[in-house]
């Protein structure tokens, strides 16, 4: 490829992604979205900052306990006098992380088995998306359960429990568009210069499927935000006195009856954080879809 090809080249994927940009600013919902997921995001980042692990979050303080919202403490305390602002803003690091690290391993894993399936087809497809099927037909939150009931729970066993639950989900995501792309003409011409399999579907196929991919991953976030509140609040999840959503939630099933605060803050986070995430997924799947384009 000469150099004024690979310079229309670069420019015409530029303008690509410009043109998605303009369409995603289009929608309303979206960028309001995108804004609180930014700000979620940067709140997670820079809680260090402003609250020591420590001393604020973790440290048990029995004479500060179940103290309602006020100027010292904006969402109130715990049962055992922990802030619970600082708890819910560490919280979100964990949950935002977690969620980030499950759903890239479910696109690497899942990734690699519907690409490969999609491209070779014929048996190996067959058998490959067989087992997917097998494993989707198991409720995720329950493979889930099971595994972590089985090797216990902890932060990585709920990676790996949640992992495999939804694999098969990015599995299929990307084999269908593979299915199609593999037979266009530029594929041919690649396997007729001899290009190997592994660099047609990384180099050629995959950047072609990127955004059935994009808009699953990042509905995918949402869903694993879910999943992992799920897990902590039935105790199998990120286990105290480390915060997270769920188990915050938990923790004050005992107390909602007087003390609703305790409830009330970490479940406003999970749904803040899950509809904004929702609505920026909504808006890319229209910004990502040639049929809409204006």
């Amino acid at each position: 490829m000469s150099e004024n090809q690979n310079v229309e080249a670069k420019a015409k994927k530029k303008s690509q992604w410009a043109d998605i940009w303009r369409r995603l600013k289009q929608s309303k919902p979206a960028v309001l979205g995108l804004v609180v997921f930014i700000l979620l995001c940067l709140m997670a980042i820079t809680a260090p900052l402003f609250f020591d692990y420590e001393q604020d979050v973790i440290r048990i303080n029995v004479q500060n306990r179940l103290q309602p919202p006020s100027a010292e403490h904006i969402m109130g305390t715990d049962d055992v006098g922990r802030d619970v602002f600082a708890r819910v803003v560490w919280g979100s690091r964990a949950s935002l992380s977690i969620a980030l690290r499950i759903v890239g391993f479910s696109l690497l894993v899942g990734g690699a088995i519907g690409s490969t399936a999609g491209y070779f087809g014929g048996v190996y497809d067959n058998v490959v998306m067989r087992i997917m099927d097998i494993f989707q037909a198991i409720p995720g939150i329950l493979l889930a359960i099971t595994i972590v009931a089985a090797l216990g729970p902890s932060t990585n066993n709920l990676i790996i429990a949640l992992t495999a639950s939804s694999c098969p989900v990015f599995a299929r995501v990307v084999r269908g568009p593979v299915l199609t792309i593999r037979e266009v003409e530029y594929i041919e011409a690649a396997k007729a210069i001899g290009a190997k399999s592994h660099t047609i579907i990384t180099s050629h196929i995959l950047p072609n499927c990127l955004a059935p991919i994009m808009v699953q991953f990042t509905l995918s976030v949402a869903g694993m935000i879910l999943g992992i509140a799920g897990m902590s609040f039935l105790g199998l999840g990120i286990q105290p006195p480390e915060p997270e959503w769920g188990g915050m939630l938990a923790a004050s099933r005992t107390f909602i009856r007087d003390h609703a605060y305790l409830a009330f803050f970490p479940g406003l986070a999970i749904m803040l954080t899950v509809l904004s995430i929702n609505l920026l997924g909504d808006g890319l799947r229209d910004a990502l879809d040639p049929r809409l384009k204006t």
